[in-house]
């Protein structure tokens, strides 16, 4: 897997997407469904050409996440920012701990593994699937210490398709930030290497929109 800065934003922005269509869910109970359907693709896209190739291979696939990420990393001020900043900072933290646990990486494979059929049967975005992908989720990833509290509407929350969404979009998540340190991403650079990290993201939204628009 390449190490550039080129690959290292593509993966940081899957992690800012599924962070921020979790934060859709959560206060609105809905979201982008063709942004969740490139992030649940994501995680059966094991031998991937290049990076973007996880996405789907098109800027427009990822472009949520490039507009999401350079927003969210240069302002920070609106409460909608700061809850999508804490949800990807912590899918980060919970990747290391993760990447630490053989045992639990080989059960999260082989379970995405056994998932790809309900994937190739029913579509990324059907309710069996998301169901499955949460209760990967729940049943290994949730077993940390560390638990990413969902802040939002807890009538929206409460529901189970939407709690379902929130765990599917959280795992998504953290098989980007997989992707960002296998790429070179570490922590340090969210901050020492942020305005390169912005401008990239920039870039890439900026010829995502004019493909978008055509």
């Amino acid at each position: 897997m390449s190490r550039s800065i080129h690959d290292q934003t593509l993966a940081l922005a899957g992690v800012f997407q599924a962070a921020n269509l979790v934060q859709q869910i959560a206060n609105n109970g809905s979201c982008n469904q063709t942004s969740m359907e490139t992030c649940l693709r994501s995680l059966f896209a094991t031998q991937p050409a290049n990076t973007l190739d996880v996405y789907g291979g098109e800027l427009t696939d990822i472009r949520e996440g490039l507009i999401t990420l350079s927003a969210v990393m240069s302002e920070q001020k609106k409460q909608q920012d700061i809850e999508v900043l804490r949800y990807v900072l912590n899918l980060i933290h919970l990747e290391s701990k993760l990447n630490r646990n053989k045992d639990m990486l080989q059960v999260i494979g082989s379970r995405i593994e056994q998932a790809r059929h309900t994937a190739s049967h029913f579509g990324f975005v059907h309710p069996n699937l998301i169901s499955n992908l949460a209760s990967i989720y729940t049943d290994t990833i949730s077993t940390f210490s560390l638990r990413i509290q969902v802040s939002g509407n807890p009538s929206l929350l409460q529901q189970d398709d939407n709690a379902a969404k929130v765990r599917a979009l959280l795992l998504a998540g953290i098989r980007s930030a997989v992707l960002w340190r296998q790429s070179g991403g570490r922590r340090w650079q969210l901050i020492l290497a942020r305005r390169k990290v912005i401008q990239h993201a920039r870039q890439l939204a900026e010829k995502a929109n004019r493909s978008f628009d055509n």
